[in-house]
């Protein structure tokens, strides 16, 4: 393929054509190249990204989209519906992470964007009741380093000093009383993770919320990873699945994304809160606007009808049921996957891992096992410090063979980084760790690279 993706193949469009194209020569080549792009996880080889991979699913969320992707909820006289959907998607997140066990608010939630979106919504409530009611002027939020960089993101575009606690190695898990000795005046919020993206660990939930009921400062779970089905897990009685929920009294928040083991199309998350209280404080108005009055719940104005639906109808076809199901083969086929990992001494998963899991190894650059397993089609999602390899196991995963397929690469692959060793790993050099530890100029010159990617994928077609 080009540098620009299939250039090569069909026409570029650098200005708005004069006259416009046949809507089915339209949907043929636009039909092609998703059929083609599916291909490369349609294999179950593919960590994370997809999630349910059924494409009846699909068929169906796209027929519910239709009937409403014309519309923008932001006007609900227009749409009454959207209300509809709206809370009764907030009411079922609810119920599932027990607020009916909350004595002490009015549970509530918004729907976002997405995972970022449900994180820096969190933060910005967080900030603003901080200063409304306790006076905080130089407001800064705590987060275990394996917190997902969202938090980062928050902090940086809301103002908010953001302080890393540290976590076991060997664990994966946050050092509580670390996050204790750095709580002072002015902190709005910690958080801990249900589950953490890089190692699929729970972080300890049930310390960190008898910290925020002993010091008042609020607590959010970030459970857009394992939201959806780690509560499955724990009713199914799978293993590493401790209390994180609002049945825990320091629990303020929890952001969970329907677009991920919701098996919602991609752009919806919820953010739950245990009182409206703390919603309410990042509602916006302006009231005295020439256009007219202005408010709206979150950061986004106009909003999707067609995504808001398709999620409702996402959650409500499957139910409990359906969700169980698929939460059920996807923790066996984890637990396979994970065993064929510790069948190999050479490698080490790291923590004690849900869903999803990290692996390692003290005798040879582990990237060596993706370079290996790469042409094979598996994609890995790598990590750093120490490099290391995760698998998120979805759906596509459980298909017939896929377990077998990844025991069987994986035992040719520990062969082969047997015999490279430690030399460095072509992959290594893009995922990996900076040799001796991050330092200034490692860091300037990732983020030129990073940059220069972005810009690529951000590029406006070539001239010719």
């Amino acid at each position: 393929m080009s540098a620009y993706p299939y250039q090569d193949r069909f026409p570029v469009n650098r200005t708005l054509p004069e006259h416009g194209r046949p809507r089915d020569e339209i949907i043929e080549e636009m039909r092609m190249l998703a059929e083609e792009e599916d291909r490369s996880w349609e294999s179950g080889r593919v960590s994370g990204t997809m999630y349910c991979g059924d494409h009846d699913h699909y068929s169906f969320m796209n027929d519910v989209f239709g009937l409403y992707a014309h519309v923008n909820i932001l006007q609900r006289d227009i749409c009454p519906s959207a209300t509809r959907y709206e809370g009764e998607v907030i009411a079922m997140a609810l119920d599932l992470f027990h607020a009916d066990a909350v004595t002490d608010g009015e549970p509530v939630g918004l729907i976002t964007s997405g995972g970022t979106g449900s994180i820096c919504h969190a933060v910005l409530a967080y900030r603003e009741k901080a200063g409304a009611e306790r006076g905080v002027t130089r407001p800064n939020f705590i987060k275990p380093e394996t917190g997902h960089p969202a938090f980062d993101k928050a902090c940086h575009l809301f103002g908010i000093e953001l302080r890393k606690a540290p976590v076991d190695p060997e664990t994966t898990l946050v050092d509580v009383d670390w996050v204790r000795a750095n709580i002072d005046d002015q902190t709005i919020g910690f958080m801990g993770s249900a589950c953490n993206y890089g190692y699929g660990t729970i972080d300890p939930i049930e310390q960190l919320s008898d910290l925020a009921v002993e010091t008042g400062v609020p607590l959010h779970v970030d459970g857009c990873l394992g939201g959806f089905i780690l509560p499955f897990g724990q009713e199914l009685g799978f293993p590493n699945i401790p209390l994180f929920d609002f049945r825990l009294p320091g629990v303020t928040s929890i952001s969970a994304d329907t677009h991920k083991y919701g098996y919602a199309f991609k752009g919806t998350s919820t953010v739950l809160f245990r009182d409206k209280s703390w919603r309410n404080s990042q509602y916006f108005f302006l009231t005295d606007w020439t256009g007219g009055k202005y408010t709206s719940p979150g950061m986004d104005g106009s909003r999707s009808g067609g995504l808001l639906a398709a999620t409702w109808a996402s959650m409500v076809q499957l139910g409990r049921e359906g969700y169980r199901k698929y939460a059920q083969a996807i923790f066996e086929t984890s637990a396979a996957m994970q065993d064929a990992v510790r069948s190999h001494p050479e490698l080490r998963i790291l923590g004690a891992p849900s869903f999803l899991f990290s692996f390692t190894s003290d005798e040879f650059d582990v990237y060596h096992i993706n370079d290996f397993m790469r042409p094979k089609g598996w994609r890995f999602n790598g990590q750093q410090y120490p490099n290391a390899l995760h698998m998120a196991v979805t759906r596509p995963q459980t298909q017939e063979g896929v377990v077998e397929a990844f025991v069987a690469d994986l035992a040719e692959a520990v062969v082969y980084a047997k015999e490279k060793g430690h030399e460095p790993a072509s992959s290594g050099a893009i995922y990996g760790g900076v040799a001796g530890g991050m330092n200034d100029e490692a860091d300037e010159f990732i983020k030129m690279v990073m940059a220069s990617m972005l810009d690529e994928q951000q590029a406006l077609p070539p001239l010719s």
